[in-house]
């Protein structure tokens, strides 16, 4: 199984998901799915809590995970 852009920003910076789950509120199973499962799609109040949690801006996660989107040439 592949890593997501959060998954790997996340193993990264040496956070753990757990510690991360306990103190947004989401899910394990949630976590798990938004860094291992390519196909999920973070939502915006998941990504500001994620940022809450680790103590970084929130564009410092959405740069990061969404760094391949680019605008149509």
């Amino acid at each position: 199984i592949g890593m997501t852009q959060l998954g790997e920003y996340l193993e990264k910076k040496s956070i753990s998901k757990a510690s991360v789950a306990n103190r947004t509120g989401i899910s394990r199973s949630r976590m798990s799915e938004l860094t291992n499962n390519p196909t999920t799609h973070l939502k915006a109040k998941e990504l500001y809590l994620i940022a809450l949690a680790i103590d970084v801006e929130p564009n410092e996660i959405l740069k990061e995970v969404y760094k391949e989107v680019k605008l149509r040439a």
